[in-house]
């Protein structure tokens, strides 16, 4: 049957109702809908309205902290004990276990952000806490939530044309315009240190797979991050060419080091073949064993044969679960025949490698032959010293692809997975200018301006959608807020100075969170894609949108 249940929290102080928000975000499980009775018509859709709001304001709350080059990093540990430490909006909020179905509506929001512009999750879940927060003391007036919707997606169209208006435009061939976007994105980073190493491989990154007079977007599948743990994150470095983590096969003294490589990819195992079907053979006397082996050495034999013929030397091998990939008669074969074999190559490599190389992968030894094959100058083993391994380069490349791989390097686990995460971000901001060729400054500048000029705009609508306008250009002043909150400043004062200069017509005024003070940000090359932040206020306003029309929630069993 369809059960409906109503969120009674409405009752009581602002305390007691803080003090549910840990019932509310467990949802259900925790109790915290059970016993809840039913309310005469709409009384019970303010409640559930009231609720949704206080569990998604909980979620933003959380990652609050974490906004801005001074924000804070989240120590996320998941039931095994391992430990990703971010400040990262979307990974933040993927990792959190949440029940409530609009505390998940604020990770499907990070997650939206985080796919479409790439930077900005904090900032994203930030404003729509703000713009729930504005939306409640407006239902609270009586003000009715269709109308206040309506009046939010107003403004949120019109602040588009303010940040439209105060951008600037880019020229992709302006590489120093890219890397000022590239050092602000990482600048917030746990790597912020080392934003002046990471900034220029993802400009140059993106520029290599791009062609800069007619692109409209990226593939971000054409760069490739490698990761290896080892050295500092001032190791990092794009490689010309491929670089693998794989490791050459050792064991039977075949080369490490090929000149004028051709190169074949197989896709099946040099391995004596199995039956289809679970079968046991009984070998009863030596002659049987004898024939055994000779016939598997026979078929191996034959299959390196058919290989070396192609004038193949050095062999890539994809990692088989169902048997081995190689064998080490395999590889005595190959070493014999002079053929570098690398093993192991994961399963979603295989296009990018194929892309990268001009190579085509083989799926069964009858499909190998010669015009399959990839061209390289050289191939050889890098150690990387210590207990760090090795990589294996592939340089000199006769295939023209759009392809390239960014080789990342940490001293611990948790630096490097952040550090990818952090050159993914600078990547896709990068990416966010290709698409939308506008930059605009950062330091919270744009949400101030819009939040001024829709307070001015707000005068001139009149009825109660300006009610519903001037509280969605006060919520945006949160991000400033925020900002200046985490850096240790004094909010308030800064807030209000800041709305001061941006109504005296400095429109690029933001906080400058190195001096302590509010200055002309632009100036200081603190700058941002325009995508980011019109994506921002656009998702922020949908989802508030989404929860506000909401008035039940209705179980089925």
């Amino acid at each position: 049957g369809v059960q409906t249940c109503a969120l009674p929290i409405c009752s009581g102080s602002k305390s007691r109702r803080r003090s549910k928000i840990a019932a509310m975000v467990e949802g259900p499980k925790a109790g915290g809908w059970a016993g809840a009775r039913q309310k005469a018509n709409d009384e019970k859709g303010q409640d559930v309205r009231m609720t949704n709001i206080l569990a998604a304001r909980a979620v933003a709350d959380a990652v609050r902290t974490s906004l801005g080059p001074k924000g804070m990093d989240k120590m996320i540990m998941d039931g095994r004990g391992e430990v990703i430490i971010s400040n990262d909006g979307a990974t933040i909020l993927e990792q959190m276990k949440l029940t409530h179905p609009c505390a998940k509506m604020m990770v499907e929001l990070s997650k939206a952000q985080d796919v479409e512009a790439g930077d900005g999750t904090t900032s994203v879940v930030v404003i729509a806490g703000a713009l729930l927060q504005a939306a409640e003391k407006l239902l609270i007036k009586g003000i009715h939530p269709q109308t206040i919707t309506e009046a939010f997606l107003m403004a949120s169209d019109k602040a588009e044309e303010v940040l439209k208006s105060i951008s600037i435009p880019v020229e992709l061939t302006n590489r120093d315009q890219l890397l000022q976007s590239a050092n602000t994105s990482l600048n917030s980073k746990v790597v912020s240190q080392s934003a002046d190493t990471l900034a220029p491989l993802a400009v140059d990154a993106v520029l290599k797979v791009i062609d800069v007079k007619a692109a409209t977007n990226v593939d971000l599948n054409d760069i490739r991050i490698v990761k290896k743990i080892g050295g500092t994150t001032d190791d990092t470095e794009l490689v010309d060419g491929l670089c693998l983590t794989q490791k050459i096969a050792k064991n039977a003294g075949g080369p490490r080091r090929v000149t004028d490589a051709k190169i074949g990819l197989i896709q099946f195992c040099l391995s004596a073949p199995k039956t289809d079907m679970e079968s046991n053979i009984q070998v009863r006397d030596y002659t049987q064993m004898d024939r055994l082996l000779r016939e598997e050495r026979t078929i191996l034999a034959k299959m390196v044969k058919t290989i070396a013929k192609t004038g193949c030397n050095c062999l890539l091998v994809q990692k088989s679960i169902l048997r081995d990939s190689v064998t080490d008669l395999s590889l005595d074969f190959c070493a014999k025949a002079k053929i570098m074999v690398v093993r192991d190559v994961e399963r979603e490599d295989i296009e990018f490698i194929s892309r990268i190389l001009g190579v085509e992968p083989s799926a069964n030894i009858d499909t190998f032959t010669v015009d399959k094959l990839a061209k390289a100058g050289l191939v050889y083993e890098d150690t990387m010293g210590g207990e760090a391994g090795s990589v294996v380069r592939f340089t000199g490349l006769e295939a023209k692809s759009c392809c390239v791989s960014i080789l990342v390097r940490a001293s611990n686990h948790l630096l490097l997975d952040e550090t990818e995460r952090s050159i993914h971000d600078a990547l896709c901001v990068v990416r966010s200018l290709v698409k939308m060729k506008a930059l605009i400054p950062g330091g919270s500048a744009p949400e101030m301006e819009v939040s001024q000029k829709l307070s001015q705009w707000a005068r001139t609508v009149g009825g109660v959608n300006a009610v519903c306008i001037e509280q969605f250009a006060q919520s945006l002043e949160l991000v400033p807020y925020t900002l200046a909150e985490n850096a240790g400043m004094k909010p308030v004062e800064i807030v209000t100075q800041l709305r001061a200069a941006h109504a005296a017509g400095q429109k690029y005024a933001g906080i400058n969170v190195k001096k302590g003070c509010i200055s002309d940000i632009y100036a200081e090359n603190v700058v941002q894609p325009l995508l980011v932040s019109t994506n921002a206020i656009k998702m922020a306003t949908e989802t508030v949108r989404m929860i506000l029309k909401i008035d039940d929630i209705v179980i089925t069993r």
